[in-house]
């Protein structure tokens, strides 16, 4: 099983509760609130004497607004572009007007995955 965070755009950061424990935290970023959620389950698994249970994976869900608008580097017009889809749609996906379809989500995340992918595979000079 894997732990879920749901991730809430803060005005300070993030803040993530997970779907089914009493577990929460938060994070002026991604990362730090990365950190600090594995803290939180660390706590959680200590106090709740779950230490070595059946959840071994942990995810973070956030939408697809709040993502684009922290990550504001990322143009969402050339990424539409990149990935073959209708740019009107995906800005109203990223404006929060319409909500994408589990395929849709899953062929933006693959469209990241591999502009990532190349990005890491660079060397600059």
């Amino acid at each position: 099983m894997k732990y879920s965070f749901v991730v809430e755009r803060t005005s300070t950061g993030f803040s993530a509760y997970e779907n089914r424990l009493p577990i929460f935290t938060a994070g002026s970023t991604i990362h730090e609130l990365r950190a600090n959620a594995l803290e939180a389950i660390s706590l959680y698994e200590e106090e709740s004497n779950a230490e070595g249970s059946v959840y071994n994976e942990v995810e973070f869900e956030i939408d697809l607004k709040q993502f684009f608008d922290y990550y504001k580097v990322i143009n969402a017009k050339h990424l539409a572009v990149r990935i073959g889809m209708n740019e009107t749609l995906l800005s109203q996906y990223v404006n929060g007007k319409k909500r994408p379809s589990k395929k849709q989500v899953e062929r933006i995340i693959d469209g990241l995955h591999e502009i990532g992918k190349e990005l890491t595979e660079l060397i600059l000079v």
